[in-house]
């Protein structure tokens, strides 16, 4: 039976997760004219947590911390469908739900911010410096564990620290705490909030503290987390309704990459939070991935490929690989 009520999109309130909102909202009405969708608000445990103390947040399950309400409302008939950023949601989703469709990936890149002598006089560099460039035991702020392992294997010497807060948030404090000589953040969540990088290498945007500037990490050098840069469609299963209009949204390819990463995040029984990257992509009918993982002694890295119809195999033989490494 065709609704006749709102479509209900579920989605965090930050400013990035209300820019991946829409972005969905605007596809459904585009798609589905003659149907009526509405956004529904939630907040999260991680929303909750962006200003807590490093003990209160290991006090929390770092599983679905941004997800898990949003899950209950899908579950509660409260909302239809919900979008994630893809990062952020657990490979294990609760009874009756599922991952129904992917959008189209933005840049998987993660970005290094840092600021530009031209406009600051301390801890400063140059435009279109590189990470090689920075001085010895130079602090750059994450809080990504993935992250710091591979800033680590690239400079032994750098001293992470960890950040919390939103990308506006990151910027003033980068700007402002001569404590700090960069932060890393995702390339794809600057775009979509709006912030440019010009030619001369200089972040641009409303509210973008003067004088920063942008380093772009290579994949070689930063291999991104697991569904980065890509939006998760979550509803409910056995609702042929929704299926069939999220379903619209969906990008085969980006599904098909998504499906291996986190494939093989889930058979190395890790969430967001583990020290391990992947990142695979479509060329014709086969799929190809990378993989690395800090969770061991030493850092493991496997490559496969499979036909793009085999993602999750291809995802739970790269773990097995990375196991015996």
């Amino acid at each position: 039976m065709s609704l006749n009520r709102p479509i209900h999109i579920a989605s965090r309130g930050s400013a990035l997760a209300l820019v991946q909102a829409n972005l969905v909202l605007a596809q459904c009405r585009e798609h589905f004219p003659g149907k009526q969708f509405a956004l529904k608000i939630i907040k999260t445990t991680g929303d909750k947590l962006q200003t807590a103390t490093s003990k209160q947040i290991a006090q929390e399950s770092t599983k679905g911390l941004f997800t898990k309400e949003l899950e209950i409302a899908l579950l509660n008939g409260e909302a239809d469908l919900a979008v994630h950023s893809l990062k952020d949601l657990p490979t294990d989703l609760p009874a009756g739900l599922m991952l129904a469709a992917v959008s189209a990936r933005a840049d998987v890149r993660d970005v290094l911010i840092y600021r530009n002598g031209a406009h600051f006089q301390t801890r400063a560099m140059k435009s279109g410096s590189s990470i090689g460039d920075f001085p010895i035991s130079a602090a750059i702020a994450t809080t990504s564990t993935r992250r710091k392992a591979q800033l680590l294997a690239m400079r032994p010497d750098l001293r992470i620290l960890p950040i919390r807060g939103n990308v506006g948030t990151r910027l003033q404090k980068l700007a402002s705490q001569s404590d700090l000589d960069g932060i890393v953040l995702a390339a794809a969540g600057l775009e979509r909030l709006g912030f440019r990088v010009d030619s001369n290498g200089s972040l641009t945007g409303e509210g973008t503290p003067v004088g920063l500037s942008v380093a772009f990490l290579t994949i070689n050098e930063m291999l991104p987390c697991v569904g980065q840069a890509a939006l998760g469609i979550e509803i409910r299963e056995n609702d042929p309704e929704i299926a069939a209009i999220v379903g619209k949204l969906n990008d085969p390819n980006t599904f098909a990459c998504v499906s291996a990463e986190r494939a093989f995040l889930q058979t190395m029984g890790g969430g967001c939070l583990s020290p391990v990257a992947a990142l695979a992509n479509v060329d014709g009918a086969v799929l190809r991935m990378r993989v690395i993982s800090f969770k061991g002694e030493k850092p493991a890295t496997a490559v496969g490929e499979r036909p793009a119809g085999e993602a999750v195999q291809l995802g739970r033989y790269l773990a097995g690989r990375i196991a015996l490494a």
